[in-house]
């Protein structure tokens, strides 16, 4: 899913100072209407109010990494009554064709489970099997063979408990409704202490990305209209975009052309481009743009990179230490400028996350170095009299695909719990996927290799899930086992192998929290370079 930006504007706020006020006639009929509607609610929703009732799994982890799951519920001995979701969840090991548990728990994410019983599901090459599924305690009813047959039904909620939970229901609205009317009052006051306060914070260094500063709600546009432009070879194709290999005032350029109708996503981009302060030498050279006159297309004019993207580069070449930390270095410090708050001579650059950072959105100069391009997916976090842009900006984009490429998407991203009040944690995003392309150049780095061979280029997770990674099966991997590209073993006896294992597992933490920031990260690999040249 591509972010579409643009300059906020105000919200209007609705009027509803006559609905909810405790003096009116009109307010008493409204909140009666209320009151029948919470009851006509909950009998026309009568058959899936058993979904509300907090649901009870079998508790039982084998596996040390996975001692996560007692945290999404309550466990006593080994009944867990879970927190945020109705869905019972089991991993099973298949050794020598028998089932040997792994975990059974609380689902982590809320899923949809229809199955009232665990429907065996192969995963990862037939080495586990997985099921989740919707009634208390069916993650301990599993009927598995090598055939994987369907297993046997078990009882569902009992006219009883229905009831029960439909009482609870009724109560809960009814509380919800007296609530909601104290609740505007207390967020009218707090809404106005909000709106006086300074802009909020954000910040580029180690511990997080806040800093007082004002920013504006504009974006300066630049009038980089470029109209001479030959076009020649094609060099690369994206979802949504051409690249050319062109001609400028006699120079090599790279060319993007949009079609006509993907205007919006040529908008975006082009905002990022032309942000106040967007030159640095860790982000592809913004030339201007223009629009074809035979068919409207619409194009962005860069900087040519000789080596094309890393993900070519990698493919085709392998490097040395010294020369491998120069492509993660020059990687780290444009992920680092892209993050950061700067203020010169009364010019602003708000923070930008990239939200699809792949090694398919760098490219390699002919110095060796990289540059981040591609910001067709990014969102600027800025403020604007105290109103978060970007929440707004991502909240229109609800219901459509997940933001970046497949491989790269952080655990929070596919369990689709972003967290739209912190900037910190959209950037965070960003240091998972550096962390994997990270990964990617020192799995192709011949000296940290026996015998100074290095392995064939693979994306990350390709050796362990095959090509055909799908979303399920990386969200298994990646966010219920935890589990991340595996690095040799002999790392560990290079002179540089423990700090560069600290700093690939510092990027791709679990916990947003513990990961990296950019500027952390550019110092780590300025250590690697001064503790262990080659």
């Amino acid at each position: 899913m591509n972010a579409n930006v643009g300059n906020s504007s105000h919200i209007p706020r609705n009027d509803t100072s006559s609905f909810f006020s405790f003096d009116s006639d009109a307010a008493t009929m409204k909140l009666n209407g209320l009151w029948f509607l919470a009851v006509e609610c909950v009998f026309l929703c009568f058959p899936r109010l058993s979904l509300l009732q907090k649901r009870q799994c079998v508790f039982q982890v084998n596996n040390k990494s996975n001692r996560k799951y007692a945290a999404f519920g309550n466990v006593s001995e080994s009944v867990q009554l879970c927190e945020n979701t109705h869905c019972c969840l089991a991993v099973y090991q298949i050794i020598n064709e028998l089932l040997k548990v792994d975990t059974l728990a609380c689902c982590p994410v809320e899923n949809s489970c229809p199955d009232e019983t665990c429907m065996a599901r192969p995963q990862m090459k037939n080495r586990f099997i997985t099921c989740v599924c919707s009634t208390d305690l069916c993650n301990s009813n599993v009927t598995w063979t090598p055939a994987a047959e369907p297993p046997q039904r078990t009882h569902s909620y009992s006219t009883a408990e229905t009831t029960k939970t439909a009482v609870i229901v009724i109560l809960s609205i009814i509380g919800f409704v007296i609530i909601t009317l104290k609740w505007r009052r207390f967020c009218q006051e707090k809404t106005k202490l909000e709106n006086q306060n300074e802009e909020e914070n954000l910040q580029s260094s180690c511990k997080d990305y806040s800093i007082r500063r004002s920013c504006s709600c504009q974006t300066k546009t630049l009038e980089n209209i470029i109209t001479d432009v030959e076009l020649q070879e094609v060099v690369g194709r994206g979802r949504f975009a051409t690249v050319f290999q062109g001609r400028h005032n006699k120079s090599v350029v790279a060319v993007k052309v949009y079609p006509a109708g993907c205007k919006h996503k040529f908008t975006t981009e082009k905002e990022i481009y032309e942000l106040p302060l967007m030159k640095h030498s860790g982000i592809v050279q913004f030339l201007g743009t223009g629009r074809k006159p035979d068919d409207g297309s619409w194009i962005i004019v860069l900087q040519y990179a000789e080596y094309g993207s890393l993900h070519s580069f990698l493919c085709k070449h392998s490097s040395s230490w010294m020369s491998s930390l120069k492509l993660c270095q020059s990687l780290s410090q444009g992920l680092s400028y892209l993050h950061s708050d700067l203020l010169s001579h009364g010019v602003h650059k708000p923070p930008v996350a990239h939200r699809d950072l792949s090694s398919f959105n760098v490219l390699v100069k002919a110095d060796g170095t990289c540059a981040l391009c591609d910001f067709g997916s990014s969102t600027i976090l800025r403020f604007c009299s105290g109103y978060r842009f970007w929440q707004n900006h991502m909240a229109n984009m609800k219901g459509q695909p997940q933001f970046g490429t497949l491989h790269y998407m952080s655990p929070e991203v596919l369990e689709g719990s972003v967290n739209l009040s912190s900037s910190s944690f959209l950037m965070q995003g960003d240091i998972y996927s550096l962390g994997l392309i990270l990964w990617e150049i020192c799995m192709r780095c011949s000296d940290l290799f026996e015998g100074g061979v290095a392995p064939q280029h693979l994306l990350p997770y390709e050796l362990e899930l095959e090509a055909n990674v799908t979303v399920e099966r990386l969200l298994l991997y990646v966010s219920e086992m935890d589990k991340r590209p595996s690095i040799p073993d002999y790392w560990g006896a290079l002179p540089q192998g423990s700090a560069l294992k600290e700093l690939l597992t510092n990027c791709w933490d679990r916990d947003t929290d513990a990961r990296l920031t950019a500027p952390c990260v550019v110092d780590r690999l300025a250590s690697l370079t001064s503790s262990y040249p080659h």
